[in-house]
Order: C-alpha cells, then structure tokens, then sequence
C-alpha cells in the first residue's frame, strides 16, 4: 500500500477532505505573513524588494537594513510555521491520532507555499528557509537535527548560505523516509525539500559557475542604492543571491 495512514485513521473521506482542506488554506494564509516584506514596506516604507537581491527573505533583509528589526522578521517566519503546523496537528488529532504526522507535513508544505508565493504580496517571497527550517523542528526533532547540522556545517564551511539550505533541504526527505517508512509522507517531504531547492535554483547555477555571493555577518544596514538588475543570464532564474 501506498500508505497505511487513512485506513489505521479510519475517518470518513468527508472529514478527510474538509480537514486536509481547512488545514491546506489556513495554512497558506499563515504563510503569506511574510514578516520582511511587512517589516521594510509598511515600518520601514522601503520595500527590501526593490533592493540588493529582490528576495523577500531573510538574507536579504538583514543585507539591506541590518538593525533590531531584523529578529522582528525572524520571529515572524517562525511563529507562523510553528501555529500552522500546531493547527494542523490540533484538527488532525480531532479526527484521529493516526494523521497527526501526516497533518504537519500537509500544514508545513502550504505554510511554505505562501511563504514563498504570497497572495498578499504579488506572489513574490522568500525562499522558505527560516519557516522550512522550523517546520522540521515542529515535526520531529531527529529531522530538525540532521537539517540544521547540514545547513550550518555547510555556511560555517563555505559561507555560502544557498548551499547550506540545498542540503538541508535535500536531507529532509532522506531522514522522513527512515524515522516514518510511509508512502504519503516521504511524497509530502519531497515536495517541502523541492520547493526549497526549486527556489535556489539561482542560486545553484552561481555556485556551479562559481559567482554565488557568500554571507557575512558584517554586511546589513546599508541600502543598495538601485533596483534589482540581473548581474547574469540563467534560464528561468528571478532570484540573484541567497536568502530565506
């Protein structure tokens, strides 16, 4: 069988649909809080798109404006991962304990959606690091280790945060598939892990190339003075530097 999760749940499909449904778009919504758009255009009045790499993320934030508001973004990609997956697990276990696990990757992979596609914000986001990185924690805590130690081994390594987050992202579905050995959730964990390397795709064509931009802690607080222009072609790519 492809997974044993819905028949050991036994709910009807009904409910099934209504849950997965409610979950999917609460979920979604929760994601498009993206706190460095919300902290730059509507605190700032200067929207970190219009700066350095274009990315509404982290790194790119911190690379523009540097400064306290900074952990203003920060906590706001983690709390809303944290209360979409906490949703989701709290309407999954209504209807059976046996679809706890499953909702916290169904909530996690829509939370990232509209982090990365936010219907607020012209579809325009960031890369899904920060609240990709603390849906893992939510889900279990072994995948949330092997995630984090691949990312920060890699960007202490090679200071390149871009390469730190395709790792992490890519360990994902390996280390779902060893700890729950089920169908729809390893599918569920290749999509998250996908979305993530997807939106680095950029980013991976630099680093082959070897034009990728590395992280330093020292760079934040300065504005870059003009718009996003491409600093080279790459087929189908937006997105010029790193970021969350």
């Amino acid at each position: 069988m492809f997974t044993h999760v819905f028949e050991n749940a036994d709910v009807p499909a009904l409910w099934l649909a209504a849950g997965a449904l409610g979950i999917a778009v609460i979920s979604y919504v929760l994601g498009c809080f993206n706190g460095s758009v919300i902290v730059s255009k509507y605190i700032l009045g200067d929207d970190v798109r219009t700066h350095g790499s274009g990315n509404a993320g982290l790194t790119n934030f911190y690379r523009t404006f540097g400064g306290p508001l900074t952990l203003a973004v920060i906590l706001s990609d983690v709390l809303k991962a944290v209360l979409a997956v906490l949703f989701g697990a709290l309407i999954a276990g209504q209807l059976s304990p046996e679809l706890v696990v499953v909702s916290k990757y169904w909530a996690g992979t829509f939370c990232l959606l509209g982090h990365m596609y936010p219907f607020t914000f012209q579809f325009r986001g960031g890369k899904g690091i920060l609240s990709g990185g603390t849906i893992v924690w939510m889900i279990d805590w072994r995948i949330g280790l092997v995630a984090w130690a691949a990312f920060l081994i890699l960007v202490i390594l090679t200071k390149y945060v871009s390469l730190g987050s395709c790792a992490a992202a890519a360990s994902f579905p390996i280390t779902s598939a060893v700890i729950f050995r089920d169908g729809l959730i390893i599918l569920l964990a290749l999509i998250l892990g996908g979305l993530v390397i997807w939106k680095h795709r950029g980013n991976i064509y630099r680093l082959i190339h070897g034009t990728e931009s590395k992280f330093s802690i020292h760079r934040g607080g300065k504005r870059s003075a003009a718009p996003v222009k491409p600093e080279e072609p790459a087929p189908d790519v937006e997105e010029k530097e790193d970021g969350v």
